[in-house]
């Protein structure tokens, strides 16, 4: 019987002005471990005229990371942070009970024709820390643990595996690592493996008992110890999951929470631009990205 549970096809959704692969969540699986949302940027050829631009958005009760394959974003929160994200390098952001953050072509890109390529994913945090103070963390590329076995490269973003620990500042038990191979090779790591796993082909294809999954596929297993696989040659795959919660996670647009009604606290606060909640960026504050339509109080919001 295979150990895949589900295959999922990347699906496109907006994120500031071009279009993204939607991974996660999808209907039948909203979360893997922690990992409650990831969206695959790109890859995308953006003209000199075309930049990314997400104007300033609110978060709650998740930790972000972006991760860059290709190209550069200028990452500005009300934490007063103000950083430029290159491949390779992890920003990890901690909500808790409330940030903003916008996310742009740096100003010395935005006139030049650039490509842009990447990651950007939703971590659940424990209970204990949804609500607890925001903070910011950049971890250089050089910093992440990068080691070879053979043909084979490894490339641990976060979390621990394979007796390697991420200096990214993760708040539960889990893993995100892209593991890469320019020769055919069989890979048994289930007895390494723990929690909830998926894996997400990125370039070449993956043979697990006999089915061939290309690229711009997710696929979940259904016993992380039973985990084997064979890739083909210049295969990249990226493995993510861990220990899921023991709490439902309830997630509408930006904001993740174990209770539903702090979600619908934090979209008030947002519609209302209640600045105690939600304080405004130093420096890029003339626009925001307004909520969308949902139930506040009872009435439909703009």
């Amino acid at each position: 019987m295979s150990n895949i549970g589900l295959i999922v096809e990347e699906k496109a959704a907006n994120i500031g002005n071009f279009l993204v692969g939607r991974l996660l969540p999808f209907r039948e699986k909203r979360a893997v471990g922690p990992f409650v949302f990831i969206d695959h940027m790109g890859p995308t050829a953006l003209k000199n005229y075309e930049n990314l631009d997400v104007p300033p958005h609110p978060h709650i009760g998740l930790s972000t990371l972006t991760y860059l394959l290709e190209g550069s974003i200028q990452h500005k929160d009300n934490l007063g942070n103000d950083i430029e994200i290159k491949p390779g390098a992890v920003n990890w952001m901690t909500a808790g009970k409330g940030v903003v953050h916008s996310e742009r072509t740096p100003k010395y890109l935005r006139t030049t024709e650039k490509h842009l390529h990447g990651f950007q994913i939703w971590v659940g945090l424990p209970k204990n820390l949804e609500n607890g103070a925001p903070t910011f963390e950049h971890t250089e590329a050089d910093e992440i643990p990068v080691w070879n076995d053979g043909d084979l490269q490894y490339k641990l973003i976060a979390g621990e595996l394979f007796g390697h620990k991420s200096p990214v500042p993760v708040h539960s038990k889990l893993f995100f690592i892209e593991i890469k191979s320019k020769t055919a090779q069989k890979l048994s790591i289930g007895k390494e493996l723990f929690g909830e796993v998926g894996m997400y082909v990125l370039d070449g294809t993956v043979n697990i008992e006999g089915n061939i999954f290309g690229g711009k596929q997710l696929l979940i297993a259904k016993n992380a110890t039973l985990c084997e696989f064979e890739i083909s040659e210049n295969t990249t795959i990226f493995l993510f999951g861990g220990e899921p919660f023991d709490e439902e996670r309830f997630i509408f647009w930006n904001f993740v929470n174990s209770n539903k009604e702090i979600i619908e606290q934090a979209k008030q606060n947002w519609f209302d631009q209640n600045e105690e909640a939600f304080p405004k960026i130093p420096g890029d504050n003339e626009e925001y990205v307004p909520l969308p339509k949902a139930i506040l109080n009872g009435k439909l919001s703009k």
